[in-house]
């Protein structure tokens, strides 16, 4: 296997915690949705993969895996009266937003300028807007050390499309089998194995389980800080 040089991550569930920092943004995602109807509510929440009782996430669900279209199109296919368009607006402003309310999984400012120094080139992909990536970039001090960033509405196609991990080869000059590609849902590895990356890594701190990542992943770690003890396994001197 050739040498990993870059990392394109996931945002949510991966470097955040997918739990604290999403189960109140999708019961509000609810509540706007239907227009304050809390029976309605716990309805498209169920239609999207959220439990409303429990808060547990089905994996690779709409609310797990899906972007801001997506989820707005979903919702109003469950029973929402709210136009899809103007949906899709107002929740693309609540999740940039809960960039604020967001809790990461390590202190992503040391991990990111750990690996900017052994020469990885670092990259963020996710089906959030990408006014939200960076905006957490900032908030958690880590935006120095990315060389790419990609949302759904950045032009690169979305998940689990190859589109968001040939755009980070182009950005940095690297191949896409010396990337990988880090995430907690199927729709993050496959899009690595569609662009047909050197190696796929899932992590545990979102909506997916080892059952449910394990066909897609070529390693399963139960978060991203243990990639740093994996990565002399996987670059050649």
């Amino acid at each position: 296997m050739r040498a990993i040089k870059g990392i394109l991550f996931d945002k949510d569930g991966t470097l955040l915690d997918y739990d604290e920092s999403w189960l109140p943004v999708n019961r509000e995602l609810a509540r706007i949705a239907s227009e304050g109807d809390p029976r309605l509510a716990d309805r498209l929440l169920l239609a999207c993969g959220m439990d409303p009782a429990t808060g547990h996430i089905v994996p690779d669900s709409l609310l797990a895996a899906g972007n801001t279209r997506q989820i707005a199109d979903g919702l109003v296919a469950a029973g929402s009266r709210v136009d899809a368009v103007e949906l899709t607006i107002k929740l693309d402003e609540l999740f940039s937003n809960a960039a604020e309310f967001s809790v990461p999984v390590t202190d992503l400012s040391a991990f990111f300028r750990r690996l900017h120094a052994r020469g990885f080139r670092l990259g963020i992909a996710s089906s959030d807007n990408e006014r939200s990536i960076r905006q957490t970039a900032q908030r958690f001090g880590f935006a120095e050390f990315v060389d790419y960033v990609a949302g759904y509405d950045s032009g690169f196609g979305t998940k689990p499309e190859p589109g968001m991990v040939l755009g980070f080869c182009a950005a940095t000059g690297l191949d896409p089998t010396e990337i990988a590609v880090v995430g907690d849902n199927n729709h993050d590895l496959h899009m690595g194995r569609n662009a047909k990356a050197g190696v796929t890594v899932a992590v545990l701190t979102g909506t997916g389980s080892r059952e449910s990542l394990a066909a897609a992943s070529d390693y399963c770690l139960n978060d991203i800080t243990e990639l740093e003890g994996l990565l002399p396994d996987l670059q050649l001197a």
